[in-house]
């Protein structure tokens, strides 16, 4: 399999770097899905576009066991650094987070595919907006699971490049591998008066650094230290001008945890860091956004990918993933079936450091293509041949 994805390198590049020069954002990727659906069409492959607004999904082969593999589209909002021939010619947005890269090798797993014997069905699920959520709060994976992209689906799988592992490597582990991520905005409610006069007010901007304070000591003195967390305060805003107290202060922030028993504790600890408003003489209001859930591997899957990346590599070149807390909403389609994400090194010998994940000089050593084409396709190979036998 990894021979003739090696094959196929000119072909991948060429897809990914003509994705990568036409960034669009979540819920636009109009051009991206005609190019993906064309290139699925050409092999055969049945198509469906507008699913989860903007989303595509090919199906191949034949009723049986399903394996689904995603790649989400969208680009970011980021003005691009690199001086390179398929740069974007979007200003202020482009693909820093290896996107085209999962739209290319999942495309390139269709072309193995498609000349392969199947013992089931293989379901590309081409995903909108990863990054963002819609008016509703949505993100691409929770449109496509309400369109029914994973109704019927056993088993899915999908990828991430990783800009710190040199290319040719993988990581994969089961269990937790990506954080649930919640946003809060906090208002700190006080008494706007003349800056010269503030005995006759009260002021939120004095109060909020001391629940700044009490938020900081949440996951230091509130939560098991062996249990991973982070409560990061990264928004402030409060008053217009220097001598005039505001009547409030609104802080926004994000909450990360890989235990979802976890989150009811940080939010309660949360709200009894904000009571000290009201020992201050001020208020609060508390809002909470609950965002994409923890990633979970699946076991089996994950062994899947380790026993197909070993023979495929080597098994000097699969290492195991060590849980981080970015989140990702992949999470979802792992809650409709078994499923499991790895990391895929994008980084040769040459490659500046400073290309790393969201970054205007993110950059990936497109050698890597065939690889994960070659893995993807091969553990749903697999999948389905040990589902039906």
């Amino acid at each position: 399999m990894l021979e003739r994805a090696q094959a196929l390198v000119h072909e991948l590049v060429e897809l990914r770097r003509t994705i990568h020069q036409h960034p669009e954002l979540g819920f636009q990727e109009f051009e991206t899905a005609t190019l993906v659906a064309e290139t699925l069409d050409s092999l055969g492959l049945r198509v469906d576009t507008g699913v989860g607004m903007t989303g595509v999904i090919g199906y191949l082969g034949h009723e049986g066991p399903t394996m689904a593999i995603r790649a989400d589209m969208d680009a970011l909002p980021i003005q691009e650094q690199n001086d390179v021939l398929y740069a974007s010619q979007v200003p202020g947005v482009m693909h820093a987070c290896g996107h085209d890269a999962h739209v290319a090798m999942a495309l390139g797993a269709a072309m193995l595919l498609s000349e392969a014997e199947l013992s089931g069905q293989v379901r590309f699920l081409f995903q909108p907006s990863e990054e963002r959520t819609d008016a509703e709060g949505k993100s691409g994976a929770i449109r496509l699971v309400e369109d029914g992209a994973m109704q019927d689906v056993d088993a899915t799988v999908a990828l991430h490049v990783e800009p710190r592992l040199e290319t040719g490597q993988i990581k994969v582990a089961a269990g937790p591998i990506c954080a649930a991520a919640d946003a809060f905005e906090a208002t700190i409610i006080g008494r706007g008066c003349h800056g010269a006069y503030p005995h006759l007010g009260v002021d939120p901007i004095f109060i909020s650094v001391q629940v700044i304070n009490a938020i900081q000591g949440i996951v230091a003195r509130h939560l098991d230290p062996i249990q991973p967390a982070v409560v990061t305060v990264g928004s402030i805003h409060g008053g217009t001008v220097g001598n005039a107290i505001p009547s409030e202060v609104v802080l926004k922030g994000t909450i990360r945890y890989l235990d979802e028993e976890l989150r009811r504790e940080i939010l309660n600890e949360l709200a009894r860091a904000l009571e000290v408003t009201r020992a201050l003489g001020g208020d609060f209001r508390l809002e909470i956004g609950e965002g994409y859930p923890v990633l979970a591997n699946d076991h089996e899957m994950a062994q899947l990918i380790r026993d197909v990346a070993s023979e495929l590599l080597g098994a000097d070149s699969v290492h195991i993933e060590v849980p981080e807390m970015g989140a990702e909403d992949f999470s979802f389609l792992v809650s409709e079936a078994p499923g499991a994400m790895f990391s895929l090194g994008v980084k040769n010998c040459e490659s500046d450091d400073a290309r790393q994940l969201h970054s205007a000089h993110f950059d990936i050593d497109e050698e890597a293509l065939p690889i994960g084409a070659a893995v993807l396709a091969e553990t749903a190979r697999r999948y389905l041949a040990g589902k039906s036998g």
